[in-house]
């Protein structure tokens, strides 16, 4: 599977790529593992989100109680996307383009290094782009509207869009 470098480029100004990571189970999203994820979005045919985390990122802590946390957030994810949360650190076995793998291995194979890390993917599991560091919820918003809504797809590119929808977008349903 090829990694496309042209959004990734974009993206990586929306991250804020001086930031440090981090976590997050109390958040209110409905997290799945690796397996059952990429399983459920195949069968909904909808795109995965992937909260690339570890136990001591305080950053990811953050992201779940500040991003993840948020009702419009909430709401959208539970919309459009199956959400999946992978520990970097962890072993546990999962499967990807039919190869065993580990959770720690899986995030090596998307080029993850630090923590934080968004990764999105296709329904079928082709990788789309990662997105590093703490993002806050605004803007978190417009990408997983960007992404869900398809205008990434449609090679719309992120800065394009965040023109056209303004600060209002981030906050509509």
């Amino acid at each position: 599977m090829k990694f496309s470098m042209l959004p990734l480029a974009a993206l990586l100004l929306l991250a804020g790529l001086g930031l440090p990571a981090t976590s997050g189970a109390a958040s209110g999203v409905t997290w799945r593992n690796w397996d059952r994820g990429l399983e459920e979005a195949r069968a909904a045919g909808r795109p995965v989100l992937v909260d690339v985390y570890t136990e001591w990122c305080g950053w990811c802590r953050r992201m779940d109680a500040e991003v993840y946390s948020r009702p419009e957030v909430l709401d959208y994810l539970s919309r459009k996307f199956v959400t999946v949360k992978l520990d970097a650190e962890a072993q546990d076995p999962a499967r990807y383009d039919g190869r065993p793998f580990t959770s720690r291995s899986l995030a090596a194979r998307f080029g993850v290094s630090g923590y934080p890390t968004t990764i999105f993917l296709r329904p079928a599991g082709d990788h789309l782009v990662n997105v590093p560091g703490y993002v806050d919820a605004d803007r978190f918003l417009l990408l997983l509207r960007y992404i869900g809504d398809g205008h990434m797809d449609r090679g719309v590119t992120f800065q394009d869009f965040v023109k056209r929808a303004g600060p209002a977008r981030a906050t509509r349903r």
